[in-house]
């Protein structure tokens, strides 16, 4: 057997081993993660650096990897969030005595053994352990070569910590950031229960397309406002600029602007903050021509075939003029990727419209696209975002890396018909 299917083997014990703690070590566990995590931040720092020596500044995954002392500060509170939340394992979810005596339970249960792979995302390795952990699930994490010093630093962080609590390494298994350990685990039947991609889209439709065992896409983020005809102009600039420049490198940034053909002439007024970004604006011959000569010239150009449908992950935006509401919908629908859209309108007819006809995990009406993540849902942390609608969708924390399994209990019933 060789080193990888070994590995997998290892992690397919410890998922046995794993079931047998109890619910209080977990959490004493993930608390003392947390301490671990802020207490070595040097360490994980100094790792960091060197993958970040290896990529260019410019390049937009350039924010993704980047560790500091507050980025790893928020992790170590995101476990400890999770530490504090009611895990699903054991839920009763239904129950049913029979006429013959026979009593059904429906129990939530791990998964077992969840992959994920991933790129450019060092914070990824703490998330994923951590939700993994909390629901009696082992994780094998498949991070990028991009970031693999600091994905060694982090998952040492964590083989230390279930050391000192007496618990199986193999709890959290981190693969080599080769491409063949990619192939193993697309091919890794029998040993990994459920794969998670988390990256790009050619990342997400590659793992789609090749694996041999299930997965849960987390599909990029192709996200769209549409500025409606009843929309509040300072409303809408302050959700616009939030949702595209918070975070450009984010799958919940803004890709493409739609308005309202009749809002044109706010069009200057909706995109100003974003000039201090030097946000790049991609536009139709209608939004062009509304912002020729109140844009920066050297941040405006016509849009072409491939400024829509982009996810750009950088200080890039598309609009779209809209000669109605149902073209908004029908362009959204074109080029949606299903993951976050929003509307901005104070016409409750529109809204409605808008948030029932929309096809995507999250939907707003006068909110920020920024909003999808597990944190800000309240579920302390996320697993990556959903865009599918098999077993889960949207923000995946403790409750969708979980089954279920029916527990059948009686006294010598047989069945004889």
């Amino acid at each position: 057997m060789n080193e990888i299917l070994s590995q997998f083997r290892d992690a397919r014990i410890a998922s046995r081993n794993l079931l047998l703690v109890d619910k209080e070590t977990i959490n004493k566990m993930l608390l003392a993660l947390a301490d671990a995590a802020v207490a070595n931040t040097a360490k994980i720092i100094e790792a960091n650096k060197k993958d970040l020596s290896r990529m260019d500044p410019k390049d937009p995954k350039y924010d993704r990897l980047l560790l500091n002392e507050a980025r790893i500060a928020g992790i170590a509170s995101d476990i400890r969030n999770v530490a504090t939340l009611t895990s699903p394992v054991g839920d009763v979810l239904d129950r049913a005595k029979m006429d013959n005596g026979m009593e059904i339970r429906r129990v939530v249960v791990p998964f077992g053994v969840i992959g994920v792979i991933y790129e450019s995302r060092p914070n990824v390795s703490f998330d994923v352990f951590s939700l993994c952990f909390k629901t009696g699930n082992v994780a094998v994490l498949k991070g990028g070569s991009d970031a693999a010093d600091s994905n060694k630093a982090i998952v040492d962080v964590i083989h230390e910590v279930l050391d000192s609590f007496g618990l199986d390494k193999n709890i959290c298994t981190l693969l080599p950031p080769t491409r063949e350990a990619t192939t193993e685990l697309l091919n890794a039947v029998g040993y990994v229960d459920l794969l998670i991609p988390r990256g790009s889209s050619n990342l997400i439709n590659y793992v789609r397309d090749n694996a041999r065992i299930p997965v849960i896409e987390t599909g990029a983020g192709v996200c769209h406002t549409y500025f409606d005809k009843a929309g509040d102009v300072t409303i809408g600039a302050d959700i616009v600029n939030n949702a595209k420049t918070r975070r450009v490198s984010v799958c919940n940034a803004l890709d493409c602007l739609i308005i309202h053909k009749d809002r044109l002439s706010d069009l200057p007024e909706l995109v100003s903050q974003m000039i201090k970004n030097n946000v790049i604006i991609y536009a139709d011959e209608s939004s062009y021509n509304a912002l020729k000569d109140h844009y920066p010239e050297n941040l405006l150009e016509k849009a072409d075939k491939d400024s829509f449908g982009t996810e750009f992950m950088d200080y890039k935006m598309s609009i779209y003029t809209a000669s109605s509401l149902e073209d908004a919908l029908s362009h959204i629908d074109k080029y949606s990727s299903k993951h976050s859209e929003s509307i901005i309108t104070e016409d409750e007819e529109a809204k409605n419209k808008f948030l029932n006809l929309v096809d995507a995990s999250c939907v707003y009406s006068n909110v920020s696209t920024a909003f999808t993540d597990g944190a800000q849902f309240g579920f302390g942390a996320e697993i990556g975002i959903s865009t599918q609608k098999l077993h889960a969708r949207g923000p995946m924390a403790l409750r969708e890396i979980t089954s279920y399994k029916y527990i059948i209990e009686g006294n010598g019933q047989i069945r004889n018909s």
